[in-house]
Parts: structure tokens; sequence; C-alpha cells
């Protein structure tokens, strides 16, 4: 089993920042191949904010690029979010994400518990 395991959130004033920061730990061999970040306001679904790839291909949600940047460690197995230029929209419970292979299983997909971002006008 993944666990994965989110920091950095809190509450921020609009055109504050914050850098959420993710760890995957487990007991054994888990190849990672792709790391993201969602978010989720209560009443609407969960969205994609970013991912990246093992090589460091980067993928962003239209209403995020230009002041999200998503970087990832693959020695540490971390994924971090830096925000910038943060909106009132931008509130919501923030999940990181991995998807990769565990021998014998593959394209497995954990979740973190979510930290919660609050960006006040």
């Amino acid at each position: 089993q993944v666990q994965l395991v989110e920091s950095g959130g809190g509450l921020v004033q609009a055109g504050g920042s914050l850098r959420l920061s993710c760890a995957a730990v487990s007991g054994s061999f888990f190849s990672i191949r792709t790391m993201a970040w969602y978010r989720q306001v209560p009443g609407k679904q969960r969205e994609l904010v970013a991912t990246i790839t093992t090589d460091r291909r980067t993928n962003y949600a239209d209403s995020v690029k230009g002041r999200f940047a998503i970087s990832r460690d693959n020695v540490k197995n971390t994924v971090a979010l830096q925000m910038n230029s943060l909106k009132p929209e931008d509130t919501g419970v923030y999940y990181c994400n991995a998807r990769g292979d565990m021998p014998p299983a593959y394209d497995l997909e954990f979740w973190g518990k979510g930290t919660l971002v609050t960006v006040s006008s």
C-alpha cells in the first residue's frame, strides 16, 4: 500500500502564495509514473489542477496556468505545488494523487487525505 502525506495548506489573502507538498510512503516497491494535484469544493466534482510525469512533463488546468507550478523529486518520491497570485476561486481541498506500478499489480492509483486551502478576498 502507498500512503500520500500532504502538507502546506492554510489561509491566505488573495494575491498571496502557498506551497503544497506531498510525500509518497510505501513499504513495497512502487514505481510512480504520474503525480498530480486535484482540488474539490463542496458540491462540485474533484478537478485536476496539475500533473507531472517521471520525465517532468507537466500539464495544468487552464484556470491555474501561469500562476501554479508543479514539481517533483523522483528520488524522494515527493511532489510540490507552488501556488502564486492566489484567487478566492482557488479555495478548496487539494488532494495529492500518484499513479504507478507495484508488481505484479500495474496502473495503481492512490490519493492523499487532502489539505485545505482557503483564499480570502
